[in-house]
C-alpha cells in the first residue's frame, strides 16, 4: 500500500508565467448606462495624454453620458511624454 496509483503531478501554471498576449489590453463595446438604465454601445474619447499614460473616456452613444474610464500604458501618445 506504499505506491500510489495516481501520484501527485504539479500543473503548469501558463496563466501566471505569461499573461496572454489578446488580454492584456480589452477594449469597450458596451458599457451599462445609468441614464439610459441598459447596456448600450459607446465611444472612446482621449482625455489627456499623461507622463504614466493616455486617459481615454467612453461615452454612452445615445445619450452622452460618461460610462467609463481607462489609462492605456502602451497607447500611441504614451511614447511622446515618456522619457
Amino acid at each position: 500500500m506504499n505506491s500510489i496509483p495516481f501520484p501527485y503531478v504539479e500543473k503548469k501554471r501558463y496563466y501566471q508565467d505569461r499573461p496572454q498576449e489578446s488580454f492584456k489590453e480589452l477594449e469597450a463595446s458596451e458599457l451599462y448606462c445609468p441614464n439610459c438604465k441598459r447596456a448600450v454601445p459607446v465611444r472612446k474619447f482621449l482625455l489627456l495624454i499623461l507622463s504614466d499614460g493616455d486617459r481615454y473616456e467612453y461615452r454612452c452613444q445615445l445619450c452622452g453620458a460618461k460610462v467609463g474610464e481607462k489609462i492605456v500604458r502602451s497607447g500611441q501618445f504614451y511614447d511622446t511624454l515618456k522619457t
